[in-house]
């Protein structure tokens, strides 16, 4: 019998590239010159710090603000760049800065990484990712400024940095207070600045570029530009739109008489803060209001959006808007019988379907394992068990304050979940595929069975 033969794919560099990252910087920051006090923090510690940072997710098992001295929070902000980016762009940046061409291995790398079509374009399309990333978070910075130097004086132009990257990486760890943004509730250019900045990093980077070229495109038809988009752009955007407009709506409705939350406040800044929410479930993080505070209906429906997420090829986790729309749409063929599957005039593959299918499923198994895991080893309630676990899984960093009290087996269960929720189901199930010879294929005959 012949032994099956394993291949390292770009899919098994990619892995090993985030894992090697989380271990040099946990490393890092388990040395005495990372911590605030100078003592070093706990490993288990430090590597759920790395393990989060490097994943963008958010969850922390201690305060970064209290915690991490300026080198702990230098290394924090590389992680999270790393991780926002991935380490394969900024591997290629290094090779173009000194002037080396990018082989057919590296261009597979990027592929993989981006979850990109196609190789045609891939040099201009990181160039692109890596300048409008740095410009965009510049202009947060540059905004950020506005609030926090005047509160923070010089502190704050660090802060502004540390923040903007953070957001627009959807990594929702900050370096102001203990309890995330909530002081900053009713601050409207906060509010703006981080939402804008989460939303165009979840949005996804080929949705930038197809939307910039069609403005150039068709100047003239400002009011008609959303017809010459591409299919791609047009499910991220709708989706994205609609996705922001529900979250709103329900945590308004939701959290209206809840003194906790906003029954006290005026209309305005009740609209405000509800917006705030449903940015930050879309796998942000950052907290203007305490989680645990939520009603359970806001809860149960934060966890539907955080399980969605951003869209692809960006900065955001979850199974993605597009997968969403693909898998409610074939759902959808599927009751009125209908034989193709078909948006906004154009058909989708039956490998796109298979493939969004796939991602949900293993995502849906992996929170759901990662959730019956730690109700094992935890007495929390169900509800703050399933929100910390759908949060690590899609990478989103909001907690029902159950993130600090979290055991050794706990944060471990955290650590692989966050590990596993950032490299994607899709990179899983490459991963794990061990390819075998096939020699004289005989297909297995059909048989019906009954569904549903």
């Amino acid at each position: 019998m012949k032994e099956r033969k394993f291949y390292f794919s770009t899919t098994h560099m990619i892995m090993l590239s985030f894992l090697i990252g989380i271990i040099i910087g946990s490393i890092l920051l388990s040395l005495p010159i990372s911590s605030a006090s100078g003592e070093g923090v706990p490993y288990i510690d430090a590597l759920f710090t790395a393990t989060t940072s490097m994943c963008v997710t958010g969850l922390v098992t201690l305060p970064t603000v209290l915690t991490w001295s300026v080198f702990g929070q230098i290394v924090i902000l590389f992680l999270i760049q790393l991780g926002g980016l991935g380490i394969i762009t900024i591997m290629y940046v290094i090779l173009v800065s000194v002037n080396r061409r990018l082989g057919l291995k590296s261009s597979f790398l990027i592929q993989d990484a981006f979850n990109l079509n196609s190789l045609s374009g891939i040099g201009p399309f990181i160039k692109r990712v890596t300048l409008g990333t740095f410009v965009v978070e510049g202009i947060g910075a540059l905004l950020y400024m506005i609030v926090f130097v005047p509160e923070y004086g010089a502190k704050g132009i660090w802060i502004s940095v540390f923040n903007a990257i953070s957001a627009f990486c959807n990594a929702g760890i900050d370096i102001m207070k203990e309890n995330s943004l909530c002081d900053y509730a009713l601050n409207p250019m906060v509010n703006f600045v981080t939402s804008m900045l989460v939303i165009l990093g979840g949005i996804g980077f080929v949705v930038w570029w197809d939307v910039l070229r069609v403005v150039k495109k068709f100047p003239s038809q400002k009011f008609k530009c959303f017809t010459h988009l591409s299919l791609h752009s047009k499910l991220a955007i709708t989706l994205t739109v609609i996705l922001l407009a529900a979250g709103t709506i329900l945590f308004l409705v939701f959290e209206a008489n809840n003194p906790l939350t906003l029954k006290n406040l005026p209309w305005y800044d009740k609209l405000q803060v509800s917006f705030f929410q449903s940015v930050t479930t879309r796998t942000a993080g950052f907290a203007s209001v305490p989680q645990e505070n939520l009603t359970n209906a806001s809860s149960i429906a934060s966890l539907l959006f955080m399980f969605i997420g951003g869209s692809p090829v960006g900065t955001a986790g979850g199974i993605k808007t597009i997968t969403i729309a693909v898998v409610l749409c074939a759902a959808l063929a599927g009751i009125r019988n209908q034989d193709e599957l078909s948006l906004f005039g154009r058909r989708i593959s039956k490998q796109a379907i298979s493939k969004a299918v796939a991602v949900m499923a293993v995502s849906f198994m992996i929170m759901f394992l990662s959730t019956l895991l730690l109700s094992a080893v935890t007495n929390a309630p169900a509800l703050d068990v399933a929100y910390e676990c759908v949060s690590a899984t899609a990478t989103v960093g909001l907690t029902r304050n159950l993130t600090p009290s979290l055991n050794l087996s706990g944060k471990l269960i955290i650590i692989v979940t966050m590990f596993l929720g950032r490299v994607g189901p899709i990179s899983l199930l490459v991963a794990f595929n061990i390819k075998k010879e096939k020699k004289n294929i005989i297909k297995d005959p059909i048989e019906e069975v009954h569904i549903g």
